[in-house]
């Protein structure tokens, strides 16, 4: 430390006495903190989550479609000879808030198998970086492209990331690129993708996280050609975004130097295409049999199921070297989700910062192009996301990869989708940070008594006291409100049980934004079972919509129905038994907007599409001030995305592993439910609109079976329901 003069000592005494901070200066002559440069902004700490929640296992998929099981004696190696995995690193889907999600993982259970694959190699995340982004989603239905509005987690998301503009997303980011930092391995490596709104800012927040000294590079992408109305410009077009470049070390990390595509003069030009970052032969009777001898001779060939391969590694020197300038790739015309990136893109990233056999991980996944991309190359992935429809969408879009690895004779690993399964109780507020922690507390207070309030009044329930889960009542049932920023989880109903047990309550009515995925219908069935009828209800976002309230228009709808019938055949002359599930009937209770409210907002000429009351409806307006309307949901089967069947429904229990108070050490612990194997599935893609509505016939032992049907509607929520067959 260096010597202060005595001038400076009493400064230091005044200002300790007058009970001051010190002027940053002091910093810098107390401590030797080597920075010189530092962001600041409203609010900024240093305190970063460390909770450790539970993750729960909601749903398992190791079989893009079902067929008959290889025998026990092959399960000796990691894949059968289908190429099914058998045992090893399971991929993971996980979803909710990945600051929940990346503390859990750096602290709790989980790390310690992310070790045993030699740690998290590659990180790359596109974070919601467009100050005017939403989470609304196009839904085709019936033909039409139907807008899907954010849900509330969705919106609040939002709120806390752009709530005070560039303040509150450089705090939003800044704690989690600490819990990523922490979490990658020592030669692990981050890419974060940014475009001109934050890319200084977030170039700061990288150099204090991680440290100037691992900053690698800064790339242009861009995006392609510009072909706008040049002659109305007042300033240069913006045509490309930026990707920042950081190892966890400054001595040890990755890399794999890409070059470009390899030419000869007498060659075709070769396509990246193999998962082991090789090159295909694009056509091979431009070649000779004494030249593709040689090639063979000199190993630069092999031969495969898939026909010949060229082994042309990117760092061959024949390629030309990839610079920081990235024009050679393209923007998506066509996009899934608003902010889909290229697969070339996210090629280029995982091929060049991680190996095969990898762990990366994306903690925006979006619609999974870092998951689809670590999957054909050969890499373990993670991937989460707070929005339910970027699972679905990525779940879809895994099983297609399965599916096509699986058809193309190659391995294949298992990916299972995760829920954190114990939630901190918390509710919507907009509390001081600025507050003493007694203001917080009662400002806390006062906005949650005004959030039910809020809730009740638009349920048209009167408020009740004495209970510790129940706000109010209705037409004798008791009203229970979930929290307004997280989902309706399993531990959540289950208080609402004990507690409707202890004060003989028998008829609930459970409100929600969001519930948990898989909660239903197991939660429900153990009500039964102790006779309380519980009835959970989605709360829709016009309930922060005054004159809808006032006006008793908000509907609150119920959780979806699903009607399936199980065909079985008995097994004759030594074929075994099988039992087949037709999809018969689903039903959906929502309402996003209004037919009434659409018309008296539609200009002439204008048209609108609406959900009220479980049908998407077009509302159009002629020339002539006339109103038609259009049912777009002609059918029930228009409601469906994807559904899924679970032969064996009770095969798997499904287990977490918490943390013993008194030892430390993290016990396994089963929740009382059990895991949804997708073993069949049929689903919609934007090139394939088409359902199947009977799954295959899967082969069943003779007994009493449980089957597990789960559907996701077009909206990404998914409901299950079981039924028992005796074959």
């Amino acid at each position: 430390m260096p010597r202060l003069t005595e001038q400076e000592q009493q400064e230091i005494i005044r200002f300790i006495e007058a009970d001051k901070p010190l002027p940053d200066k002091y910093r810098f002559l107390l401590f030797e903190d080597k920075r010189e440069v530092e962001l600041v902004w409203n609010g900024k700490t240093n305190e970063v989550c460390n909770i450790v929640l539970p993750f729960q296992t909601i749903e398992q998929v190791d079989e893009p479609r079902a067929e008959r099981p290889s025998d026990s004696n092959m399960q000796l190696t990691l894949f059968d000879e289908r190429g099914r995995q058998l045992k090893g690193w399971t991929n993971k889907l996980i979803w909710g808030d990945n600051k929940l999600i990346l503390s859990s993982l750096k602290n709790g259970p989980l790390r310690e198998e992310i070790e045993a694959q030699g740690g998290l190699k590659l990180i790359y995340i596109d974070p919601p970086f467009d100050v005017g982004a939403d989470f609304s989603m196009d839904i085709e239905v019936g033909g039409e492209m139907l807008t899907k509005e954010p849900n509330i987690l969705e919106e609040i998301a939002y709120r806390d990331t752009w709530g005070k503009g560039s303040d509150s997303f450089i705090a939003m980011i800044y704690e989690r690129l600490i819990l990523m930092r922490d979490l990658l391995a020592e030669d692990g490596s981050i890419y974060v993708h940014c475009d001109w709104r934050l890319n200084s800012l977030i170039r700061l927040v990288l150099d204090e996280v991680f440290g100037d000294k691992c900053f690698q590079n800064e790339v242009i992408w861009r995006k392609g050609s510009f072909f706008g109305p040049s002659n109305k410009l007042r300033q240069f077009p913006k045509n490309h975004d930026t990707l920042f470049y950081y190892s966890k070390s400054v001595d040890t990390r990755t890399f794999n130097l890409p070059k470009e595509d390899y030419q000869e003069s007498t060659l075709k030009q070769y396509k990246y295409e193999d998962k082991r970052g090789k090159y295909r032969l694009q056509e091979l009777r431009d070649y000779t049999a004494e030249s593709i001898a040689n090639f063979r001779a000199q190993g630069r060939i092999e031969d495969t199921h898939n026909g010949e391969k060229l082994k042309q590694y990117l760092d061959d020197k024949s390629g030309k070297v990839i610079e920081t300038v990235w024009s050679d790739i393209n923007r998506l015309s066509k996009l899934t989700y608003p902010t889909e990136k290229p697969s070339k893109l996210l090629e280029r990233i995982i091929w060049a910062s991680s190996n095969e056999g990898d762990l990366v991980a994306d903690f925006f996944c979006g619609s999974g192009t870092t998951a689809a991309v670590a999957e054909k190359l050969g890499r373990k992935w993670m991937a989460t996301d707070l929005g339910k429809f970027a699972i679905h969408t990525t779940r879809k879009r895994m099983i297609g990869i399965q599916r096509q690895l699986k058809a193309d004779g190659e391995d294949y690993r298992a990916f299972e989708i995760l829920n954190l399964g114990k939630y901190e109780r918390q509710h919507y507020v907009g509390v001081n940070p600025n507050l003493r922690e007694a203001e917080q507390q009662k400002q806390l207070a006062e906005k949650e008594k005004e959030f039910i309030n809020l809730i009740l009044r638009a349920y048209a329930a009167e408020e009740t006291d004495g209970f510790s889960g129940f706000q109010g009542k209705k037409a004798g049932r008791l009203v229970a409100i979930g929290p307004v920023n997280l989902p309706v989880t399993r531990l959540f109903v289950e208080e609402i049980i004990l507690e409707c047990r202890k004060h003989h309550i028998t008829r609930v009515d459970i409100l929600g934004f969001e519930f948990e995925m898989g909660l239903f219908p197991n939660v429900l069935d153990e009500a039964k079972n102790r006779g309380i009828d519980l009835a959970p209800k989605y709360i829709p976002a016009e309930v922060f919509d005054k004159r809808a309230v006032e006006q008793d228009q908000v509907v609150f709808h119920d959780v979806a129905f699903i009607e399936v019938k199980p065909h079985i055949t008995s097994g004759r002359k030594n074929e075994p038994a099988t039992v087949a599930v037709e999809l018969t009937d689903f039903s959906v209770f929502y309402s996003q907007d209004s037919i009434s409210h659409a018309e008296q907002s539609l200009a002439r000429k204008g048209s609108r599409i609406v959900v009220e009351q479980g049908q998407v409806v077009k509302v159009n307006r002629d020339a002539d001030g006339k109103y038609s309307r259009e049912v777009l949901t002609k059918e029930w089967t228009d409601w469906i995305d994807y559904w899924s069947v679970d032969f064996d429904f009770e095969s798997k229990r499904e287990i977490i592993r918490v943390q013993d108070p008194d030892t430390g050490e993290w016990q396994e612990q089963w929740t009382g439910d059990y895991v949804f194997e997708n073993e069949w599935q049929s689903f919609r893609t934007k090139k394939d609109r088409s359902l199947e509505l009977t799954s295959v016939a899967h082969e069943c032992p003779p007994g009493r079976h449980k089957i597990a049907v789960k559907v996701v509607d077009i909206f990404g929520n998914d409901t299950m329901t079981i039924v028992e067959v005796s074959v």
